[in-house]
């Protein structure tokens, strides 16, 4: 350990270096040997590789051509900043398109600049109440949002609308253009002379034809009653008035029909109510009076009881004079139950 490699001088690293050359290229020959011995080449390939490609948007990536299109679609997400999981969530609409009638519009960054730019520049300057005005407007171009987030974070509602009209307009103009005027120029006389008791619905067609022969006709033939036929706007409001007016009219007369019922059926309840009560009281009352006069008729029978036992245990005298007593209680007695019964 103490003893430490001299130091070498430029000219021994020199020599090192030419040496190492040289059996660099010694190995090298022998190999070049080996090989044409075997009948190999260096640039030999695998046949069943599968060719390369370099990726557009990173070099550094060398894709197989039949993966091409889906790497492209994950790399530019990538590159625009989405990360893996919004990218799981997201999905091909074109798919949804394939072999349909479905018309569809297909965004990108400079035309969504541009239709920004246009809005912006047709909005006013300034604040103005229920319009959008230039400042509410993206300045700077952005990358077409991928998905719902992206579009509230990175475009204003200024532009979201502008841009919803552009492709409002665009699939209509897209929908004008494919409907043929060749339709116009098919014989209708063929179709005409079907005959009337053929009740059938008209078709697009025909109605067109229909509304381009009224288009055609003098203004003579027409309705000359315009007071009829052109109504303006204060006879129109006051027709609308008029009948929701009388809307309304028949409404309030139906809710004080039903209020009217309902109280006549109420009163007819009411006097069925009673007449059930006022037998039942009756009743009642005339059962109360025949207990009372039975329990009268008992108190007289215990007392004429209890007096003949008094009376045979008494002188035939004070009989006499009790007996007198006992009528006259009697008869009070009576006359009293008289004056209670009426």
């Amino acid at each position: 350990m103490s003893d430490s490699l001299p130091p070498l001088t430029l000219q021994d690293r020199m020599e090192r270096l030419q040496e190492l050359t040289e059996f660099t290229e010694k190995c090298k020959k022998q190999i070049n040997d080996i090989f044409e011995t075997l009948g190999w080449s260096l640039d030999y390939k695998n046949s069943n590789q599968e060719p390369m490609e370099q990726c557009p948007y990173d070099p550094h990536h060398r894709v197989p051509v039949r993966t091409m299109e889906k790497h492209k679609a994950s790399c530019k997400l990538k590159k625009m900043g989405y990360s893996a999981e919004e990218q799981a969530e997201m999905y091909d609409p074109s798919v949804s398109y394939e072999n349909t009638s479905v018309r569809s519009f297909t965004m990108d960054k400079t035309t969504q600049h541009q239709v920004i730019l246009q809005a912006r520049s047709a909005a006013p300057m300034m604040r103005m109440e229920g319009v959008f005005w230039q400042g509410q407007y993206s300045g700077e171009p952005v990358d077409v949002p991928q998905n719902h987030k992206r579009a509230v974070c990175d475009l204003t509602v200024a532009d979201r609308l502008a841009l919803y009209n552009h492709v409002v307009g665009v699939i209509n103009e897209q929908k004008e253009a494919s409907s043929s005027n060749d339709d116009l120029y098919v014989d209708l006389v063929s179709k005409l002379q079907k005959g009337e008791e053929q009740n059938e619905p008209k078709t697009k067609l025909e109605l067109m034809a229909e509304m381009r022969d009224y288009k055609r006709r003098r203004q003579s033939y027409r309705a000359k009653n315009v007071h009829i036929t052109k109504k303006s706007y204060t006879e129109v409001i006051r027709e609308v008035i008029n009948v929701h007016s009388e809307e309304l009219a028949r409404q309030w007369k139906e809710e004080e029909d039903e209020e009217e019922s309902m109280r006549v059926e109420q009163s007819s309840h009411g006097r069925q109510v009673d007449e059930r009560r006022s037998p039942s009281s009756e009743s009642h009352h005339s059962h109360s009076k025949r207990h009372r006069s039975r329990e009268r008729s008992h108190e007289r029978e215990s007392k004429k009881k209890k007096s003949r036992r008094d009376r045979d245990s008494h002188s035939p005298d004070d009989h006499h004079h009790h007996h007198d007593k006992k009528k006259k209680k009697k008869k009070k007695k009576d006359e009293k139950d008289r004056e209670k019964e009426k």
